[in-house]
């Protein structure tokens, strides 16, 4: 193992170094080994790690690449990764949560285009008047995908999806136990949007904490 790190750390320098581009193609296994002063088996070890996690892409009869090192395809093995909670560490995702998407939703209020505040708007007004848990839910998702999406940061944008799974759960649990949980959905997320809608970041800050805030004291209590 501590040989397959020391070839994980060599390509790692490469790319950080500039030597390898997002895009670039790997030379050739046997060379490359050369190069770096590894075993061929090493070196495979090492490029098959790192296309677990999205850095490398192997491609059949073609070669490897690096690949665009975009957040969202770096931050896939942190989703992965969060798949795997227990349920009695919801909270603390829910705590992480309402850190990060006031920040998002303040952000939105300064960078979402027009047309994307428009987009949002839509989003509100195609939830069904009496709608299933579940399409209040994929509702909800939703908008807050747009929001986070909106931030113009991509890495908080990929930070935020990665909670999305852990925290849906409890949603559709408050959906179906809470009374009132869809009135107060619809309208902190109205309170959201014209927030974001009149450019008003920290209102929108303050609206989304108490949205998020909402649904973790729902869960405190309820667990």
């Amino acid at each position: 193992m501590a040989v397959t790190d020391t070839a994980i750390d060599r390509i790692k320098d490469m790319i950080i170094s500039g030597e390898l581009a997002p895009g670039d193609r790997l030379p050739k296994e046997a060379d490359l080994a050369e190069r770096l002063g590894l075993s061929r088996n090493s070196l495979r070890e090492a490029v098959r790690a790192l296309a677990l996690i999205n850095v490398l892409d192997v491609r059949q009869g073609d070669g490897t690449y690096v690949t665009s090192l975009e957040p969202h395809l770096l931050l896939d093995a942190l989703s992965f990764v969060v798949d795997f909670h227990r349920d009695d560490t919801v909270l603390q995702f829910f705590e992480v949560r309402r850190i990060l998407e006031p920040a998002a939703t303040a952000m939105a209020a300064t960078t979402m285009s027009d047309v994307d505040v428009e987009d949002l708007r839509k989003i509100l007004d195609s939830l069904p008047e009496d709608p299933s848990v579940e399409q209040l839910v994929a509702n909800d998702l939703e908008f807050h995908h747009r929001i986070a999406a909106g931030s113009g940061n991509a890495v908080l944008c990929s930070l935020i999806e990665s909670l999305s799974g852990p925290t849906a759960r409890a949603r559709i649990w408050r959906g179906l136990t809470q009374e009132g949980a869809l009135g107060k959905t619809r309208e902190q997320h109205v309170a959201i949007y014209e927030a974001v809608a009149n450019r008003r970041p920290e209102v929108a800050r303050a609206w989304a904490t108490v949205h998020v805030a909402g649904v973790e004291e729902w869960l405190r209590q309820a667990l």
